[in-house]
């Protein structure tokens, strides 16, 4: 395996899961590990972060697990100052915060609203408040915004706020990069489809198929040209990428990675 992040320090949030797995944040903090990242490894719930740890093998070494409520501005600062006091700098931020709720206007309750937007889009807002201005000050810097093909199409149910928030981090996204390219940092956004992750089974076969885990992986699958489902590992190695000095010349734009379905026009 390659170090192409060595002597490089992440922030990554939602770095925990739900379930047991590899969901997205949790995949990418490990590999970024793996291939010599120094990791702030950020949850809101200290113990989703035990199997992030355990997962990392001998990387483990190279995460440190920290607390932190992204919808607030002192926990984010607290946060970007625990990264600075631990290692020194901060080269990358990986912003993977998120959740979905169901339904449309009508159906889906003000509070709700309000909270989708709390987390899916000013966690994303507070966390770029709080970087940047290291990323400014050294000049280089990487920031990948993790989005859904919710915020590019409809992918098959109403979730209002979910799909207008992950719009917002898209265009959030292009409209820093732009702000920032003559200071050296590049921010992008990574777009996945319906990943198998333990997200699907812990909530969103509740929210949409009665608990039936089994219909609703099938129900998603239906939609993948490719005829299967990826998982947190396909986020990981996109956002990889896009964070590594391979995609130097790459800013203010989203790679999709979803087996093909945004390329349906059904």
């Amino acid at each position: 395996m390659s170090l192409r992040f060595a002597n490089k320090v992440a922030i990554v949030t939602g770095a925990g899961c739900v379930g047991a797995g590899w969901g997205n944040g949790r995949a990418i903090a490990v590999r970024l590990a793996e291939e010599g990242a120094r990791v702030l490894a950020v949850d809101r719930d200290r113990a989703r972060l035990d199997e992030t740890l355990e997962l990392a093998g001998a990387a483990r070494t190279s995460i440190t697990p920290w607390v932190c409520d992204v919808t607030d501005s002192d926990s984010v600062a607290a946060m970007a100052a625990a990264c600075l006091q631990a290692y020194g700098t901060i080269d990358i931020l990986v912003n993977n915060v998120g959740g979905s709720a169901a339904g449309g206007p009508v159906e889906l309750a003000e509070d709700a609203w309000d909270s989708q937007i709390d987390i899916n889009l000013k966690s994303v807002f507070l966390t770029c408040k709080h970087v940047l201005p290291t990323l400014l000050a050294k000049g280089a810097g990487s920031i990948v915004n993790i989005s859904s093909t919710s915020g590019l199409r409809w992918t098959g149910s109403a979730q209002v706020a979910y799909a207008a928030t992950k719009a917002g981090v898209i265009q959030m996204s292009r409209v820093i990069a732009v702000q920032h390219a003559a200071k050296g940092v590049r921010v992008n956004s990574v777009v996945p489809g319906q990943l198998h992750t333990p997200m699907v089974e812990t909530r969103l076969a509740k929210q949409r198929s009665g608990g039936d885990v089994e219909a609703l992986l099938a129900q998603r699958q239906k939609r993948i040209p490719l005829g299967f489902m990826g998982d947190g590992r396909d986020t990981a190695s996109a956002v990889l990428f896009l964070a590594s000095d391979e995609a130097r010349f790459i800013t203010g734009t989203e790679l999709v990675v979803d087996g093909g379905m945004t390329a349906r026009c059904d």
